[in-house]
């Protein structure tokens, strides 16, 4: 197990994770929700990250109450990313500690944690399954 206090982000992220942009719709992230098996998608403009949207965040659109009236279901789905992502995120660098990154999805209860390099740029991501699997190969 000491193994893995020597671990970092870089040699379990996913390099390439998949994205969406500000102005994808609800119909769209929907779409990526039930095709794709992820918790969470950062948002970007370009190379910079905006935010992250969660499923959690997609769903929140479907929240009603008496102070807030239901919209109507296509207007709905014209809502995009920006409208509902958060845009104050926790987020890792490549060299940090997987310990540091266990410590922040269990305080947090994240599933995933964006990886931004030196510029602030998207290097990867790392997802709960990514940390279980380091456990493992130290273990």
């Amino acid at each position: 197990m000491y193994k893995f206090l020597e671990q970092i982000v870089a040699d379990y992220m996913t390099r390439k994770p998949r994205t969406v942009g500000r102005d994808t719709t609800m119909r769209e992230l929907g779409e990526l929700f039930k095709t794709q098996d992820f918790n969470a998608y950062p948002a970007i403009d370009g190379e910079q990250v905006l935010g992250i949207v969660s499923k959690l965040d997609y769903l929140s659109c479907f929240v009603f109450s008496a102070a807030r009236m239901s919209p109507r279901y296509p207007d709905l789905m014209q809502r995009t990313v920006a409208d509902v992502m958060s845009s104050e995120f926790i987020y890792v660098a490549p060299d940090t500690r997987l310990t540091r990154v266990l410590e922040l999805m269990v305080n947090y209860r994240l599933r995933s944690v964006p990886v931004l390099d030196a510029d602030q740029r998207l290097a990867g991501i790392i997802s709960r399954e990514d940390v279980i699997h380091a456990v493992q190969d130290c273990t």
